[in-house]
């Protein structure tokens, strides 16, 4: 398929020039071969390679040379954060902003779907949306259930079983050989579905459905439904889209990737696929026995080096790479690997002990806004009597659910999030701002403002404006007042439409926009006697695309509750073992633990216990690793 921009728009010049006002380095020649393809490839990117980077510099080197007016670039992702990454790395040219609107397209793969194949063929129906979404799903599937009295033998059958409830509530649509048909969360049903029980789930579901509500998934069988009934409208979405680019292709479910190749996958559209199949932890929503286009395939593109951290956790990455064997050079500061020996009488002096080396070991204006990290693959125990098995066995006071801490200048939010943007990670970055504004903008006025994945952003629309200032608060020089009042008076224009409110003046709000000088960090014997720092808890799930300056690891449980994931992991990089070749058990542990222990910059800790990682510890020391103990009463 030809496609749609000049011959030179991925010219080196270009990319050099262009690269340069964005800061970026371009010194591999793995950055150059996926900047300059045309073709269709994979792209299994290390953590902290700069890949979003390079996707937004690719996407606004092509929309320079990008010559029709009909024809657009399809950017996909899993998640809004993604997409919404993406967008902000293409909002700061002119160029780059064309994709946001007609004939582009950047958005996650279920607003795809939604948009080009399911809301049709639900139109087509004469079907008037309510709502998309499992939750709202779930109520209104509940409360059919409880108040139509046609359901009675369902309801009856759901009260003799302990997740008769659950089979209702998460009941969706499957297409099976061109027919919607319906099945239970787990994939199957109960019951035959000619019975009188399925008869009435099947009837509860199209009454739903017929009301307007839908269940996520529910939107990929109306889709691919719609496709075979009207095999034309693949053909259409790939001569609109010529160019297909996916971003984070690990997190890229078997349901979503099967109905992309249905649409792209025959048609000629040049498709690129980004991610690391390494850090794909979590599992489809929907269980559903479609094996997907494997990810990479043979002879992918690699993106090895990372400028996140060091050679040293580059190293222990490495032997961590569980799905896809990849050598991680590490290009970022050196860097220092700890482990923390506690016994069963100082589990609680295990953060404590962490924060402390922190102080020691990471430079004070990285630590001075941006509070050290703990991470556990548990947040809290099970019914196992081992201790420790999670998160809140080493800090019995978290909570999953901890709120915010209350931020009383934007400027000291803003001066937090550019840490995280100097670490590289400008989405934190960028969505702590903005979260801070939230927070304080819906505490003065009653009024919500959307989400940040929510803001429109057409061409000429207030939320773009916002995207802008948002750029500009994470660049320009905040702290000379001039230009930070300057930046005051262009938020308040724009925060009351969002909202759609008075303009804003909320006395609160003035003192919250207010501009304060800017600490100074203590040094010598003040940092000796500085009040402890509060480290922040949570899993290492949710810390997924984070970057930090130093990050702890807390030996927990496995999900099976027999074995420790820390102890079980580190025992086999001892050996200098691929975690690749080890249980399935394990693997899934080393899977995880790869993803927090390329979250940090300067310093990664694992908490263990003494006693069982002592046959190790001689090894793990050789290869140059920082002991410590913890004391008991610290």
């Amino acid at each position: 398929m030809t496609l749609s921009f000049a011959p030179d728009a991925l010219a080196k010049d270009k990319a050099e020039a262009l690269a340069a006002q964005r800061g970026l380095e371009l010194t591999h020649p793995q950055q150059w071969d996926f900047l300059q393809s045309a073709e269709s490839l994979d792209l299994q990117a290390a953590p902290g390679s700069g890949k979003t980077s390079l996707i937004g510099l690719k996407l606004t080197l092509i929309a320079q040379g990008w010559s029709s007016a009909t024809r657009g670039i399809c950017v996909l992702s899993h998640t809004n954060t993604a997409k919404d990454e993406i967008t902000h790395r293409v909002s700061d040219s002119p160029a780059g902003r064309r994709l946001l609107g007609f004939p582009h397209f950047i958005g996650t793969i279920q607003s795809f779907t939604n948009t080009f194949l399911a809301l049709p063929a639900l139109r087509s129906r004469g079907i008037d949306l309510q709502a998309i979404d499992d939750d709202a799903y779930e109520h209104a599937a509940l409360r059919m259930l409880d108040n139509n009295r046609s359901f009675f033998t369902l309801k009856a059958y759901t009260e003799r079983r302990h997740d008769g409830r659950d089979l209702v509530a998460g009941a969706y649509y499957v297409c099976d050989a061109g027919e919607l048909t319906v099945t239970g969360p787990a994939g199957t049903l109960p019951f035959k579905s000619t019975s009188r029980s399925g008869q009435q789930l099947l009837r509860l579901k199209n009454d739903l459905a017929n009301q307007g509500h839908f269940r996520y998934s529910d939107m990929f069988a109306i889709a691919e439904h719609h496709l075979l009934h009207h095999p034309d409208i693949a053909q259409a979405a790939a001569h609109r889209f010529p160019f297909v680019l996916l971003d984070e292709m690990q997190d890229t479910s078997d349901l979503q990737q099967h109905l992309l190749d249905q649409v792209f996958g025959s048609t000629g559209t040049v498709v690129q696929r980004v991610g690391d199949v390494n850090q794909g932890i979590f599992t489809d929503r929907a269980p559903t026995p479609v094996r997907p286009s494997a990810f990479p395939l043979p002879g992918a593109a690699q993106l090895p080096v990372s400028r996140r951290f060091g050679p040293q956790i580059a190293d222990l990455a490495s032997l961590l790479t569980v799905q896809h064997r990849q050598a991680i050079n590490g290009a970022g500061p050196q860097g220092t690997i700890a482990l923390l020996l506690f016994d069963d009488n100082c589990v609680a002096g295990v953060v404590p002990a962490f924060e402390r080396l922190a102080r020691e070991t990471v430079p004070d204006h990285l630590l001075a806004t941006s509070p050290p990290r703990v991470l556990a693959s548990r947040l809290t125990p099970g019914t196992a009597k081992a201790f420790p098995q999670s998160l809140t066995c080493y800090l019995p006071s978290f909570t999953p659910q901890a709120a915010e801490p209350p931020i009383h200048e934007l400027i000291t939010a803003v001066r937090s999030a550019r840490a995280h943007l100097a670490a590289g990670d400008r989405r934190t970055a960028t969505v702590q701002t903005w979260n801070a504004v939230r927070r304080a903008f819906r505490q003065d006025s009653g009024s919500a403002l959307p989400v940040i994945q929510r803001i429109e952003r057409g061409a000429a629309s207030v939320g773009l404006q916002m995207r802008v200032l948002l750029h500009d608060l994470l660049s320009v020089d905040i702290e000379d007042p001039a230009q930070w009042n300057a930046l005051m008076r262009r938020l308040r224009e724009l925060l009351p439409q969002l909202a759609d409110v008075e303009p804003l003046t909320v006395t609160r709000m003035d003192d919250f926009l207010r501009h304060t000088p800017q600490p100074v960090p203590p040094t010598g014997a003040a940092v000796e006697n500085a009040a402890p720092m509060t480290a922040v808890a949570t899993s290492i799930q949710r810390a997924k695309g984070e970057t930090h300056a130093a990050t702890l690891i807390l030996e927990c449980l496995d999900s099976r509750g027999r074995k420790y994931d820390v102890h079980e992991t580190l025992a086999l990089v001892a050996q200098s073992k691929y975690v690749a070749d080890a249980p399935i058990t394990l693997r899934k542990a080393a899977q995880l633990l790869f993803v927090g222990a390329t979250r940090p910059t300067h310093l990664l800790t694992f908490a263990v216990h003494r006693t069982r990682i002592e046959p190790h510890l001689e090894a793990l020391q050789a290869r140059g690793w920082l002991v410590e103990i913890v004391p008991a009463g610290l």
